[in-house]
């Protein structure tokens, strides 16, 4: 099997397992529904660890354009690779979604809520907020790409690896998941989005193309910055590319940070005048 092949066939197991689980649990009459954050998270660890343990061997079973630019920018991975292997994850992840559409095709027109219907395919913030969002998306795939650095420099009994890997993403997930819903992975929310786009799924409504880019640009940023910093603090590699990031993080989590205050603040206000005039 080719490498590119291999990355396709993994983006889309991990698509089948991880969007087939969240269908499961927030499709109407599926026997699963209800099941909870928890069912999820473990759902898409598994659907990595699956995806890892298929194709691990072949590619290296990125299935993350962040993991592949991430490894990229640190000089893990060949720069001339990178088109390849993240035109295969996307491929994937579409064909992935498509799978999903199948095994749930009589729940379409039992749901009604048509968000419901899009987090099959991709995910959506808890509160839209486009920066701190972002943020969300940066901190998750940061920590994704320095775990599986941190994980990469132990050694494990052979084959237990892509499970450690799995876990790692339950971890995120669990601790990090809920603001965003954890893309931190481009591929795995773009390609199912545009099946969403693309799919007669009854009463599906909008695919949130307005929110569309921060699950792409924040998880790259995360992957980078998540790779470069590990080379910086673990290995003692401090170049250019890590004060530039450094400072580019800085300058995203003040702006973040001063838009919430500054929204906190109108809301207090507005409360207080609101109390004033009742009063």
């Amino acid at each position: 099997m080719s490498a590119f092949l291999a990355e396709l066939i993994g983006t889309m197991i991990l698509i089948i397992f991880g969007g087939g689980v969240v269908g499961g649990v927030v499709l109407k009459n599926s026997k699963a529904e209800g099941a909870g954050w928890i069912v999820i998270t473990i759902g898409w660890g598994l659907a990595v660890t699956m995806a890892i343990y298929a194709v691990g061997s072949i590619s290296g079973a990125h299935i993350n354009p962040a993991v592949t630019i991430g490894m990229a920018s640190i000089g893990e991975f060949p720069w001339d690779k990178v088109p390849l292997y993240v035109s295969a994850q996307m491929i994937g992840a579409f064909l992935g979604a498509v799978i999903v559409f199948f095994q749930y095709l009589p729940h379409w027109s039992k749901t009604e809520d048509q968000g419901a219907k899009l987090a099959v395919f991709s995910t959506d913030p808890a509160v839209r907020s486009p920066l701190s969002n972002l943020v969300s998306e940066i901190i998750g795939t940061f920590v994704l790409l320095l775990g599986l650095l941190f994980i990469g420099a132990n050694e494990f009994t052979q084959g237990l690896n892509p499970f450690i890997v799995g876990l790692l993403i339950v971890a995120i997930g669990m601790s990090l998941g809920g603001t965003t819903g954890y893309a931190i992975n481009p591929a795995r929310d773009l390609g199912p989005r545009i099946a969403h786009a693309v799919l007669p799924i009854p009463g599906k409504g909008r695919s949130d193309w307005s929110y569309a880019l921060i699950p792409v640009v924040g998880p790259i940023i995360g992957g980078i910055y998540g790779a470069v910093f590990y080379q910086a603090i673990f290995h003692h590699e401090i170049g250019t590319a890590f004060w530039i990031l450094s400072v580019m993080m800085a300058v995203i989590l003040f702006l973040a940070a001063f838009s919430e205050l500054k929204k906190s603040k109108s809301y207090f206000d507005s409360d207080v005048a609101s109390e004033k005039s009742m009063s």
